[in-house]
């Protein structure tokens, strides 16, 4: 089986995860391609003793280890998001990221960091602890099923945000939104009449600049690698702690709230 065929399942994922550990869409995605480059000039191996798609995460991270994980504060923008970064050590946001993110066990990312699961649980704990600290805001939630809205409202809560509109059509989200201005949207893309999130998204972006999180059970809709992409994708059926993961990491990343904190 040739190199692509191998990783191709994979792809879209870890362009997911390069592109939340960014925070930018274009940046996270030049990081990967410089990754299979790597791979295939043969300068960069996929190790035996790991699984293609373990292997993979794993070659990324010896790439950003040496460029991308090196966040600096620059001096002379105190409100930039370098600044902001640096509250969190890159190898903690590294560890939250890829468990409670992308599905891997503590000790897949300890494999993939070059560290003992032990210290992964660590790095996991000091991460969520950090984000969560500072991030409390407004959430709109888009979702037609009653059992997964109520189920998302209450992680919100859990992390001590506030929901302050729920919407299960395209009217209904943007009517919310006039109403009361959201800091975060959790959006699923297919809605109770028929209607599109993806639309209702458009629509809201179009008025405020907020951070979206899509939560949905046909995420090949959004991943097709030909128009702009989700930094923040949840498929569902969901885990509890992907779902917290994602809240933090766009509240933390998104231009707006870096402003807000600086």
């Amino acid at each position: 089986m040739s190199l692509l065929a191998r990783l191709a399942p994979h792809l879209p994922y870890v362009r997911r995860y390069a592109r939340a550990l960014t925070g930018d869409q274009a940046t996270g995605d030049n990081y990967v391609r410089v990754a299979l480059e790597a791979l295939a000039a043969g300068e960069r191996q996929l190790s035996p003793d790991m699984t293609p798609r373990v292997a993979l995460y794993h070659v990324f991270h010896a790439i950003w280890s040496t460029t991308g994980a090196q966040l600096e504060p620059i001096e002379t923008d105190e409100t930039d998001a370098g600044r902001r970064l640096m509250r969190i050590s890159p190898r903690s946001r590294q560890a939250f990221l890829l468990t409670a993110l992308e599905g891997f066990t503590p000790s897949e990312a300890a494999q993939i960091l070059g560290a003992d699961a032990h210290a992964v649980e660590g790095l996991i704990a000091e991460a969520q602890s950090d984000i969560d600290a500072e991030l409390a805001t407004d959430v709109l939630i888009i979702e037609d099923e009653a059992i997964i809205s109520a189920d998302i409202e209450s992680l919100v809560r859990e992390l001590g945000h506030r929901v302050t509109g729920t919407a299960t059509t395209h009217d209904e989200a943007v009517d919310a939104v006039a109403r009361h201005r959201p800091g975060l949207v959790l959006a699923d893309i297919q809605l109770a009449d028929g209607s599109s999130g993806i639309d209702a998204v458009k629509d809201i972006l179009k008025r405020f600049d907020v951070p979206v999180i899509f939560i949905t059970a046909f995420p090949e809709r959004l991943l097709t690698g030909e128009r702009p992409e989700p930094t923040f994708l949840i498929t569902k059926p969901f885990q509890p702690e992907t779902v917290k993961a994602a809240i933090s990491q766009a509240l933390f990343f998104h231009p707006a709230r870096q402003k807000e904190a600086a």
